[in-house]
């Protein structure tokens, strides 16, 4: 039988298909050809990491922050540094 291989959005319909409460799993599972415990693999999996989803938009715009933050702290290092140079002549 050869590998299949699931792109994470096909795992995540199908996990949101078993959650949604519609269809029993192991109707689901036989649907996709795949064992029960590679269904709650992925069920776990997206109940674990899912909240990161939701983390992403808050890290950015933090990420941006200190961006903004890093360039303007080397603006001044860079002016300073041109001033100390012509005081030292």
């Amino acid at each position: 039988m050869e590998k299949r291989h699931w792109t994470s959005q096909q795992k995540l319909q199908i996990v949101l298909e078993g959650l949604s409460g519609q269809i029993e799993i192991s109707k689901l599972c036989a649907k996709y050809q795949i064992a029960q415990t590679q269904y709650y693999q992925w069920r776990d999996q997206l109940l674990k990491y899912g909240k990161q989803a939701f983390e992403v938009k808050n890290m950015t715009k933090k990420e941006q922050h200190l961006e903004l933050e890093n360039q303007k702290l080397k603006r001044i290092i860079g002016d300073l540094t041109v001033e100390l140079k012509k005081n030292e002549f």
